[in-house]
């Protein structure tokens, strides 16, 4: 599959960040914990230069909780504070306070340095498109602060909202960039609905899935439809798709199985959980992917 998707808006979204930048002291970026590398967008590094840095590996709860560990410790050698999280979970927000207060360590020494006491720290909060950057702030807030929406391109323009008077949050829109450097970038944004599902052929991207857990996690597909879904080895990904539709009844005109039902109900479990915890990839210096 070929997949590009660069909507005008997010265009003038990046112009509108590079502004704000130099109103704020620190970069909160979500990413997906499923799928860490291919959801963090490079032009952040660029825009962000030398701005204090917060990963947050959202839907953590999607995810290997053994790769989650390995990934936020990936990132604290990148010099990065990082966490991982589940922003629709209030209970685990109380952990993004201390690590904002890590990640801003030398901002308020310098402040205590130069007589300022208590100002607070003015975070951007960004990421791709479907990440979870306004249900983190809804949830970190405690109330409705953000739109929030289980499709790209929710939020189109940014908000500041004080959330209390340490921590400041400017909401930004999810931006994509131009060209994905691999097309392996490209699918996992789309298994993970960052790209606008109407622009993909949704059997070809089910088949690619059917094949990555093929690869890496075979009992997913027999843990959730049975047996038989998972195909003897070297099954076609087609062919498990259409067993899948045969298991799950979903059927079109003349008793035919409908493949784009069932590649609907595949993509659906995949990205709400049900087919279990699955990580996609994996940090530069763990090259095994057994679970």
């Amino acid at each position: 599959m070929n997949i590009q998707w660069y909507p005008g808006h997010m265009m003038k979204a990046k112009r509108a960040m590079k502004e704000d930048l130099k109103l704020i002291d620190l970069i909160i970026e979500l990413v997906d914990a499923r799928v860490p590398y291919s959801s963090r967008n490079p032009d952040i590094d660029e825009l962000g230069g030398q701005k204090a840095r917060l990963i947050l590996l959202n839907k953590a709860d999607l995810a290997s909780e053994r790769w989650n560990e390995a990934w936020v410790s990936y990132f604290q050698s990148q010099g990065m504070e990082a966490v991982k999280l589940d922003s629709r979970n209030r209970g685990g927000m109380k952990q993004i306070q201390a690590a904002v207060g890590r990640a801003c360590r030398e901002k308020t020494e310098r402040d205590r340095r130069r007589g300022i006491l208590n100002r607070p720290v003015r975070a951007m909060v960004v990421g791709i498109p479907n990440v979870g950057k306004s249900t983190f702030i809804n949830s970190y807030a405690g109330k409705a602060c953000a739109k929030t929406g289980n499709r790209p391109g929710v939020t189109r323009g940014n908000q500041w909202i004080r959330l209390n008077k340490t921590l400041e949050l400017l909401d930004t829109p999810g931006i994509l960039w131009p060209r994905f450097e691999s097309q392996q970038v490209g699918l996992h944004l789309a298994l993970i609905g960052s790209i606008n599902d109407e622009i993909l052929n949704r059997e070809e991207l089910a088949a690619e899935l059917i094949r990555l857990l093929g690869e890496g996690c075979p009992e997913a597909l027999r843990g959730r439809y049975g047996d038989e879904a998972a195909g003897e080895p070297g099954t076609e990904a087609m062919a498990v798709l259409e067993t899948i539709a045969r298991l799950r009844g979903c059927l079109a005109k003349g008793s035919e199985y409908d493949l784009k039902k069932a590649a609907n109900l595949l993509l659906d479990d995949y990205r709400s959980g049900k087919l279990g915890r699955i990580t996609l990839e994996f940090p530069p210096k763990n090259e095994t992917k057994e679970e």
